[in-house]
């Protein structure tokens, strides 16, 4: 049951969301998990600003998580992420946070896992 929000500085059309769609549904397999239960949400044109500073392409991405990972596992999925906003939106993994939350209860369809 994972979700991610991705805000960026950057636009984000409709095709290029569908290409980030598809491509953060095989990244969470870094966390061990699978896009059948993954919910996203984008959120283009933010006004981010980082080391005081918003003149260059930003992003934070929130990736919360039923249950827990690795270490080596947050870092893998970390990776792809910048890979990819660094690929298909142009932002530089150096303007890129990425906030990990493991979650312990989790709702879904009137029942908590």
């Amino acid at each position: 049951m994972p979700y991610i929000k991705t805000k960026t500085s950057v636009p984000i059309s409709k095709e290029k969301e569908t290409v980030l769609k598809s491509k953060l549904g095989s990244a969470i397999s870094a966390l061990g998990k699978g896009e059948a239960w993954l919910m996203l949400e984008f959120e283009d044109n933010c006004r981010l600003w980082f080391r005081g500073e918003q003149d260059t392409p930003l992003a934070m991405v929130e990736v919360s998580l039923f249950g827990k990972a690795s270490a080596d596992q947050y870092e893998k999925m970390t990776k792809a992420v910048c890979a990819l906003l660094s690929e298909e939106l142009g932002i530089d993994p150096e303007g890129i946070y990425v906030k990990y939350e493991e979650v312990a209860h989790w709702g879904y369809n009137n029942f908590n896992f």
